[in-house]
């Protein structure tokens, strides 16, 4: 099962004390490379495909993305709001073989992401499980379990992989 988490980087920013005080400053450039350094070591040892969005709020012009830190990272077009993108993002990623996690403490998009089968995971929770993160990899810590929410799933790879495949051959237009 492969696993996506896809972060709203301004509310990440907004809501994390150490980035919203450099934000205050006017630091956002600052905010936003501290928050793909924080999510580095996370996703790494995590093994999480991430992606944050960013929207044009701050960074008007065409939509661009990168790789930094372990993280994709797209910033929106002009007049696109991250929530859009991240919609958009979820019909087209979530599926039998994936469990799309979207982080933001937005209570309006926090619905539609259920609506649409994805896990919420609050801009603080992220930032614990951040903080976990970081703790453990400095202690070290044989006994760590992965926790957190997991969608079961009672068939096999193979079985998923033929469910797929069923289900390609059945959306096909003929």
């Amino acid at each position: 099962m492969q696993e996506r988490l896809i972060v709203d980087g301004y509310n990440m920013i907004g809501a994390w004390p150490q980035l919203n005080y450099l934000k205050q400053q006017g630091d956002i450039e600052g905010a936003r490379d501290l928050l793909l350094e924080e999510l580095s070591d996370y996703v790494a040892y995590e093994g999480i495909e991430t992606w944050v969005v960013f929207d044009a709020q701050f960074v008007p012009g065409l939509s661009k993305s990168y790789d930094k830190y372990n993280c994709h990272v797209v910033f929106t077009a002009e007049g696109e709001t991250a929530d859009s993108y991240i919609e958009a993002m979820i019909k087209d990623t979530i599926g039998v073989l994936r469990t799309v996690t979207v982080a933001t403490s937005d209570l309006a998009e926090q619905r539609l992401i259920f609506q649409q089968g994805a896990i919420r995971k609050s801009a603080r929770e992220l930032l614990h499980d951040v903080e976990f993160t970081h703790k453990t990899i400095r202690e070290g810590d044989d006994s760590y379990h992965q926790s957190g929410y997991k969608r079961h799933v009672p068939w096999s790879y193979l079985q998923l992989e033929q469910l797929k495949g069923l289900l390609d051959h059945l959306s096909k237009d003929d």
